[in-house]
């Protein structure tokens, strides 16, 4: 199997991961602005991979599988990470919840999204703009989380601001969830029959 440009980039935003969970740690000054700045550029990577593909025609079907999978963990393992710095109280709860939701979503919509694609009718969940826009919104409000997850007293404004943003995201979360299942619901139902594809079943 050969490895093209876009897919190394992919495999690279995975190796990003274990580095940013280092940073994120290690109590070196100034390791929360470098944990936010791995972040940043295993974000920018996920853009850069995307572009470099459609712009060169550089696709491949491991590409195409190991990408939603990078993205997927690139998102949950840095909510582990803040949850597991958020103890306590309702902000913690809250944080905890959020995640769930936000993670839950991913879970539900990738299995929605394969069962889709194995009867043929993955063009029925396609991503929408609220997606996107959950997508934004989730990736700001994890770098402004990450930059001031210690909480110092003159950053607490700002952190609060990353919560509210975080939580705006979950609530995008869940509408874009509904979005994608409601595309689905006739066949879900029963009411519209699949269509199966050829060969191995994938769309």
């Amino acid at each position: 199997m050969r490895i093209n440009l876009p897919t190394w980039l992919t495999l690279f935003r995975v190796a990003l991961l274990p580095v940013m969970v280092v940073a994120f740690y290690l109590p070196f000054p100034g390791h929360n602005i470098t944990a936010a700045i791995v972040f940043v550029l295993a974000a920018f990577t996920d853009w850069l991979d995307g572009y470099l593909a459609r712009r060169m025609n550089l696709t491949s079907a491991f590409g195409a599988f190991l990408d939603p999978v990078a993205d997927k963990l690139m998102v949950a393992v840095t909510l582990f990470l803040l949850v597991e710095s958020h103890r306590g109280g309702w902000p913690g709860i809250l944080m905890a919840v959020t995640a769930a939701v936000i993670v839950g979503r991913e879970i539900s919509v990738s299995a929605l999204r394969e069962w889709m694609a194995e009867i043929g009718m993955r063009a029925t969940v396609k991503v929408a703009f609220v997606g996107k826009l959950k997508t934004v919104m989730q990736m700001v409000a994890l770098v402004v989380l990450i930059v001031q997850h210690e909480k110092a007293a003159e950053a607490l404004r700002l952190y609060h601001i990353g919560e509210a943003l975080l939580v705006i995201a979950g609530v995008l979360t869940i509408w874009s969830g509904l979005y994608y299942l409601r595309a689905a619901w006739p066949i879900l139902r029963g009411d519209t029959p699949p269509q199966p594809t050829s060969g191995n079943g994938h769309a």
